[in-house]
């Protein structure tokens, strides 16, 4: 088959697009004909070496760990799946990934694709919505009636934490450049600050916020938000209230009876099927800026440092 490999860490020349063997279903696997797989920067850090203590990978290594297939193997001790079942999943980081046209993956992993849209398109859901879901429900116990600030509401996991906060009832402010709000809007919010324009502290001045979502992108090296402007989000939590964080953390100690929680997601079915849901119901938009050839993985790591990508990728198999 063909796959996105690299043999070494190093920058975005080391992936190779190039002949792999083809995985077969071990025990508690499935393999999945690949129909698409999302980018995310947390391949591009793998990658680079950066995460190399957190995330170790076995080189050579297929990266991506958002997929959306059909399988066409069932290992032993799988319930459940059947071969020509369509599925999405978050895979582990460190195992081997989506970007080739087969992958072994955990059974457990998996939840029954959206039976609406393209199944490609599906594999820009499960890691990005789970941070969403995880973020907001797990973590800030968001409630109907409370206010939530989504710092970064133009990402891929904002726009999903966006279109979830507005159907728990919560009041949603957002901040997006300007070439979101249409979208953003679209989900929901009830007001959009371009943070390009204004300062987001500027803009909000005098108001606090039950939930402070912090999830503006962080540079491709993962570089954190300063500490000056995360006190600066910190300062916009209302008491007893709770800033949560998928980039940079706030301190152990805010004060005022404030929670400062980082969110580090994790792969869960039963979460992802009822994104699904949610998604055949009409009620959580996927988007996609754009499709590429898996061939052209390289390319795309190279846009999302230079800041290009117009938004969630899908890389095709040919």
């Amino acid at each position: 088959m063909k796959a996105v490999r690299y043999h070494s860490y190093g920058n975005s020349d080391v992936l190779v697009y190039e002949d792999a063997d083809r995985p077969e279903a071990g025990a508690g696997q499935v393999v999945v004909q690949v129909a698409g797989t999302a980018f995310n920067l947390l391949d591009a850090a793998i990658r680079a070496g950066l995460l190399q203590q957190v995330f170790p990978v076995r080189l050579p290594h297929i990266p991506n760990h958002d997929v959306a297939g059909v399988i066409t193997e069932v290992g032993a001790d799988v319930s459940g799946w059947s071969v020509g079942d369509a599925v999405v999943g978050f895979l582990p980081p460190t195992a081997a990934g989506a970007a080739a046209e087969y992958v072994a993956a955990p059974a457990e992993a998996l939840a029954a694709a959206p039976r609406t849209g393209e199944l490609a398109d599906a594999s820009a859901l499960p890691s990005v919505g789970l941070a969403a879901w995880q973020a907001l429900f797990e973590h800030a116990d968001l409630k109907p009636g409370q206010s939530v600030l989504i710092d970064g509401a133009g990402g891929a996991v904002g726009g999903y934490a966006v279109q979830l906060a507005e159907q728990a009832g919560a009041t949603v402010t957002a901040t997006a450049s300007a070439r979101s709000h249409d979208r953003i809007r679209s989900y929901g919010a009830d007001r959009i600050i371009d943070y390009t324009a204004t300062p987001i502290a500027q803009a909000v001045a005098g108001e606090r916020f039950d939930v402070v979502l912090h999830l503006a992108p962080t540079s491709p090296d993962l570089t954190p938000t300063s500490p000056e402007e995360t006190a600066q989000l910190v300062a916009l939590v209302a008491d007893g209230g709770a800033f949560v964080s998928t980039t940079t953390p706030g301190p152990e100690d805010a004060g005022r009876g404030v929670r400062t929680v980082r969110v580090f997601t994790r792969s869960d079915p039963a979460q992802l099927a009822e994104l699904v849901t949610r998604v055949d119901a009409g009620d959580l938009k996927i988007d996609v800026a754009e499709r590429r050839p898996l061939a052209d993985l390289a390319a795309v790591h190279d846009q999302a440092a230079a800041g290009r990508l117009p938004g969630k990728t899908i890389l095709t198999p040919a």
